[in-house]
């Protein structure tokens, strides 16, 4: 699997700018593994989707605006950096 995989065109319209209220009402998109069938429901009935002996991984990570676009106006070139951590005063991983 590559990274280039999981590229798309997403318009921006399309990404949420705040969280929806109440949080447990954001959408959620399930897919049934053995129909390969699709269905829209509410993250608050995660628990109707669950079966004995699954995980559920909980991420609280934060995300940081912190992607940095960029292009040469000579070239047209671009460039993206993704700033992931701050090591010191203006060091950057």
């Amino acid at each position: 699997m590559k990274t280039i995989d999981f590229n798309y065109d997403l318009p921006e319209k399309y990404i949420a700018q705040t969280p929806v209220e109440p949080r447990d009402a954001s959408r959620l998109l399930v897919l049934n593994r053995q129909t390969d069938v699709t269905a829209h429901a509410k993250f608050r009935n995660l628990g109707e989707f669950l079966n004995p002996g699954d995980l559920l991984v909980i991420n609280h990570s934060r995300v940081i605006p912190a992607r940095l676009l960029g292009h040469k106006v000579a070239t047209g070139g671009r460039v993206e950096v993704l700033l992931l951590h701050r090591e010191s005063e203006g060091i950057w991983e």
